[in-house]
């Protein structure tokens, strides 16, 4: 019987033939702990199309951290020389830094994994301009990936458009090397990690909730004013609030309990604390893990905490959630900022970072969300948590 079109589509887009004989596959994706996060459901497509197949990711100190201390599809991770737009060294404001390239590091890099023999190169970094003539250098058999139309092209690549949600992005790539789409499972941390974060839980109070202020981009980060008050709005219903953030963010986490103690009565004023910078990503993901819900603005943490499958209230802004908004609204709540322009100069910033300079500007974008309606979606996803976990 011929095959119908539609059976080119299990959800995301085509799925096509696969490669013969892939032993080895080699997944380029640079970044930090969210990046990886959006590729974590097309390296389980992959991992089911070729389950004899290892997987290397080459990727950042981060993706090792989170490989090693969860369990997951990939089995090794190498990490990445310092190379123009696939892994940034030191940055002179926004430019890159040319000084900052180890031509020699890169050089090792390449050899060695050239040596590997890999059968399958998979870009799942950006557009394509840097990514693709770095994944070619490889070596592999074959290759699938992003491009856009300044981009060197793959043996099979799909066109990069920049507003399409980031984890659909990289399935319909792992689609081109021949795996159909799938919901993976959730992520799981070891057990050790486990151990680490048990001290942490007050039993006394009815929930723990999870509250990540900070975020890469500054324009993508809510007031601290503001997450103190829907800290303190949450622990007066009885909820613990642990606030977290590495140790670059310690002053941030500070700054957010400090300003919710002030609203609180001196009785629930320890059930808001900070943990910034005590915790690695292990332990992290275990705390998340346990966590009822996280609130959180657009960023690494809070895709963590939906990886594991705790729910989360995310504040963003409208662009983020095209890229990076949860799917669902049973276990994920999004508030979205609707601002298109930069509230000191004007410049439109749908297209910054793109197709546009930034205007030099770090404003936040999602100040007007009201605190309020957030509080409303911790309280009722909080319910939610307990009622699935039987508490």
């Amino acid at each position: 019987m011929e095959n119908s079109p539609m059976d080119l589509f299990p959800g995301v887009g085509p799925v096509l033939e696969k490669f013969s004989n892939v032993k080895r596959i080699a997944v380029l994706r640079g970044g930090g702990l969210g990046d990886l996060i959006y590729t974590y459901p097309a390296l389980h497509a992959l991992k089911r199309a070729y389950p004899e197949a290892t997987i290397t990711l080459l990727g950042t100190p981060v993706h090792r951290a989170v490989v090693a201390a969860t369990e997951g599809p990939v089995d090794l991770v190498e990490l990445l020389p310092v190379a123009r737009g696939v892994h940034d060294g030191p940055r002179n404001g926004e430019r890159f830094d040319d000084d900052a390239e180890d031509v020699a590091a890169q050089e090792a890099f390449f050899e060695a994994m050239q040596a590997r023999e890999f059968d399958l190169g998979v870009q799942m970094h950006g557009g394509g301009r840097f990514s693709n003539p770095f994944l070619l250098r490889l070596g592999a058999k074959h290759t699938v990936g992003t491009c856009t139309k300044d981009a060197e092209p793959l043996e099979r690549t799909l066109d990069y458009v920049y507003y399409q949600n980031e984890p659909d992005r990289w399935m319909e790539v792992a689609g081109l090397a021949g795996a159909p789409a799938i919901i993976p499972p959730p992520l799981r941390p070891g057990p050790d990690h486990q151990q680490n974060i048990a001290g942490l839980r007050d039993r006394r109070r009815t929930s723990l909730v999870v509250v990540h202020p900070g975020a890469t981009d500054p324009r993508r980060r809510w007031p601290a004013s503001y997450f103190a008050e829907a800290a303190a709005g949450v622990a007066r219903e009885g909820a613990q609030v642990l606030v977290v953030g590495d140790r670059a963010e310690k002053a941030l986490a500070q700054e957010v309990t400090e300003l919710a103690g002030r609203l609180l009565p001196e009785a629930h004023r320890e059930a808001v604390r900070s943990v910034a910078g005590e915790l690695d990503i292990g332990d992290l993901a275990a705390l998340l893990d346990e966590a009822s819900v996280m609130l959180a603005s657009d960023s690494g943490p809070r895709h963590l905490a939906q990886a594991l499958g705790t729910p989360t209230v995310g504040i963003f802004w409208v662009g983020n959630v095209l890229n990076a908004g949860p799917r669902g609204r049973s276990l994920h709540r999004i508030h979205m900022s609707w601002v298109t322009s930069c509230p000191r100069c004007g410049a439109d910033v749908t297209q910054v970072g793109w197709t546009a300079p930034h205007c030099g500007h770090d404003d936040t974008l999602i100040e007007g969300i009201a605190v309020a309606d957030v509080v409303q979606d911790v309280l009722d996803l909080t319910a939610t948590s307990l009622l699935l976990r039987g508490r």
